[in-house]
């Protein structure tokens, strides 16, 4: 009899055990190998685990019910019998319930569990809970060993009862990357979704470094400005911080982008680190830095998307179908947000942590760190920071315009450290100087309508800015200034010459057309009497220089990073942004995870306090002391490896996304598994699962996260066109 891991179908023949289970042996191991040179303490232990685990893994395929499935031609149920659940019962016979194989086959599939509710089924711990299955299991398992052996070679697997010396909840993370990463690569490329090879180019620091310095040559010194920002760039590249955590302070329009990359491949080289990452707060930023970094870094004969990654979304896929989709950690240089970095090492789901181990070892650029995570987030993120850089050999650089040393702030954490800045304090003074006298923070006290709104905005001295809380706050307004500028009724013709929407409801493809045409616009002195409405993706990171600002209520964080998008180069002497609340709107939706630090806001101003980046810190301090329950319980959860209460709280948005797709090519190759999974970073967007669920949008392909946005879609408004339409259809709110 064969015996197979996967069964024939698309053309694809069945997949022999012994193949499956020796491929991803190999790639396991070449996996924890690699992230295990930049380990510092438990080396050895990931190197025995993830072995021995990916010997196992898939021991229960072995059974007799699960083969009668395997055997079947073009069948795609599911197997029977948990198989997961054999590789798990023999390591609890090896080493008990101490062992981490027992963990990590266990979790393969399921995720990792809540290692304290888990313990409380005592005799079913790390077991399948239903007591059949264990029995049928347990019947057969000498047996499946057996038969393991004979196909494999390989036999029992080493006594791995030794204990780790590091923080283990990150450990265990890791070693289940390595083995998930191996399974799902092994599985795809039998499937032919993945090339045979997937090297990526190295990543060949000081060649970069070299194009990198030869790009910034190219720019004239022309004034005092471009002549401190070449200083900005020389003072970090050149810097000798040799701490594995260090600042970057430094004002908007100082040239980080660049100097803080030279700095990174500096340390890259001495430490012969194997990548870079470069943590964004915003996605619309992203594909900007990404071809600043692909013009500069990208060395000849080289494509410039191996080498500079751009990932908008954590798109991570678990079934079999979809795997190939998923992002992927592998560039020498990959540029994401923060929220989907962060969530990544938060993650139990071994889709999404299949690409961690690829984090060790690494240079990492996180651009406005203050503003990079909610409050109550900060504690843990610093924890894995610390742990990253003491016992994976991370180099981190936390950056901002208006940096918070959350790091020093004693509600956030118990482990107080000094930061070095890698930019000295007599060149920040210098470059902080146009920031002075740049604004007017002013308040508006009471709430306003809509169409209050919309008359303080086109009143107002133009361009201007609008900046709402959400998605779909941002599209009505936007339809809604649209529609003041009647009588005419060619919407098409206001929209180009009054309104412009960036959001994350245009795909990333579209956010850049958008972005490119408000830096057109912005440029001609004459083109003033048009509104660019947006969400808080454009606070950081753009070049954007807007003559009037308004802000809903939000973060003093948020606010100082929107007020950097006005008069951002000091060229008028009266520029105001405005801070407002919204009237209760069923059109409107609130961002619930703004409600305290938009009631610190609030309070500040109702008191006058003078809003400024110094009062930073103390925001942080008042924001924290309202949310203390939150990231204490996180901390908690996380020391007590509560891994799926760490996954599910360690949330930027509270409600989940997930990826549609609108563009009627891509779904087609989606649907033929003909797609590449960059082309779903650029075409795919990230909405709220309870819309898919509200609008009963289909998936493009069963048991995956991935939806096709059957709804309209425009280049204005994005995915909101069609929400619009759907919310205008059930209730008539938004009928002209």
């Amino acid at each position: 009899m064969e015996y197979y891991a996967h069964s024939a179908r698309d053309g694809f023949p069945a997949q022999l055990y012994a193949d499956h289970i020796n491929d991803v042996r190999k790639d396991a191991e070449k996996n924890a190998a690699d992230a295990g040179r930049y380990c510092v303490l438990d080396a050895e232990l990931m190197k025995t685990v993830v072995r021995d685990s990916a010997c196992f893994h898939d021991l229960g395929k072995l059974l007799n019910e699960n083969q009668k499935t395997l055997h079947k031609k073009d069948c795609k149920e599911k197997l029977p019998v948990n198989h997961a659940d054999a590789g798990a019962a023999f390591f609890k016979g090896q080493t008990g319930d101490n062992g981490i194989s027992t963990l990590l086959v266990y979790s393969h599939h399921r995720g990792l569990p809540d290692i304290p509710s888990e313990e409380n089924y005592r005799i079913t711990y790390l077991r399948d809970k239903d007591k059949s299955v264990r029995d049928l299991v347990d019947k057969q398992l000498e047996q499946l060993v057996q038969i393991h052996t004979s196909l494999t070679g390989r036999g029992l697997p080493a006594n791995e009862l030794m204990e780790a010396k590091g923080n283990v909840a990150v450990l265990v993370r890791m070693m289940l990357s390595c083995l998930a990463d191996a399974d799902h690569s092994d599985t795809a490329r039998h499937y032919g979704k993945y090339p045979k090879d997937q090297s990526a180019p190295l990543l060949n620091a000081q060649e970069r470094l070299d194009m990198l310095n030869e790009y910034i040559s190219q720019f004239k010194q022309t004034d005092e400005r471009s002549m401190l920002r070449s200083e900005m760039y020389t003072s970090c590249r050149d810097s000798s911080v040799q701490a594995n955590i260090c600042a970057c302070d430094s004002p908007v329009g100082s040239g980080k982008t660049t100097a803080v990359m030279a700095n990174l491949l500096r340390r890259a080289i001495h430490r012969k680190a194997r990548r870079v990452f470069v943590t964004l707060p915003f996605t619309n930023i992203i594909s900007q830095s990404v071809k600043t970094y692909r013009d500069a870094l990208v060395l000849p004969g080289e494509n410039p998307e191996d080498v500079v990654a751009e990932l908008h979304h954590r798109a991570d896929f678990e079934s079999e179908e979809a795997r190939a989709f998923s992002s992927q950690w592998k560039a020498p240089i990959i540029v994401t947000t923060a929220t989907a970095f962060f969530e990544t090492i938060a993650s139990n789901k071994p889709a999404t942590l299949r690409k961690l181990h690829e984090l060790p070892g690494s240079v990492i650029f996180v651009d406005e760190a203050h503003a990079a995570l909610p409050v109550k987030l900060l504690p843990l993120a610093w924890e894995w920071m610390q742990i990253l850089a003491e016992e994976w050999n991370c180099y981190w650089v936390l950056a901002s315009g208006s940096l918070v040393k959350f790091w020093e702030i004693e509600e956030l954490t118990k482990t107080k450290r000094f930061i070095p800045q890698i930019v000295n304090d007599d060149l920040r003074n210098k470059l902080a100087q146009y920031e002075h006298k740049r604004i007017v923070f002013s308040y508006i006290a009471s709430p306003l309508s809509k169409d209050d709104l919309v008359e303080r905005v086109i009143s107002s001295p133009g361009p201007r800015l609008l900046i709402m809380n959400t998605v779909q706050s941002a599209g009505v307004m936007a339809e809604m200034i649209c529609r003041k500028y009647q009588p005419s009724v060619d919407l098409i013709t206001i929209k180009k010459e009054h309104v412009l929407h960036l959001s994350t409801a245009l795909c990333a493809e579209d956010r850049e057309s958008v972005i490119e045409e408000v830096k057109t616009r912005l440029s001609d002195q004459n083109d003033t009497d048009w509104t660019l409405v947006a969400t808080s993706c454009v606070e950081a990171g753009v070049d954007f220089s807007f003559r009037t600002g308004f802000r809903e209520i939000a973060s003093l964080l948020s606010l100082l990073q929107a007020a950097g998008r006005v008069n951002r180069n000091g060229n008028y002497a009266d520029a105001e942004i405005f801070s407002f609340a919204m009237q209760d709107d069923p059109t409107l939706s609130k961002n619930p995870g703004l409600s305290d630090s938009s009631y610190v806001l609030t309070r500040y101003f109702q008191r006058q306090k003078q809003i400024a980046p110094e009062l930073s810190t103390q925001a942080i301090i008042d924001e924290t002391r309202r949310v203390s329950k939150d990231y204490s319980e996180l901390l908690s959860a996380e020391k007590n490896n509560c891994f799926e209460k760490v996954e599910t709280g360690f949330k930027v948005i509270d409600d989940n996304s997930v990826i549609v797709i609108a563009d009627s090519e891509l779904k087609q190759k989606i649907r033929f598994g003909q797609c590449d999974w960059r082309e779903i970073q650029k075409k795919g967007i990230s909405v709220r699962k309870k819309w898919v669920q509200e609008m009963r949008l289909p998936k493009l392909l069963n048991d995956t996260e991935l939806y096709d946005w059957n709804m309209s879609y425009d280049r204005f408004l994005g995915v909101m066109a069609g929400r619009l339409e759907y919310q205008n259809a059930l209730n008539g709110f938004l009928a002209p």
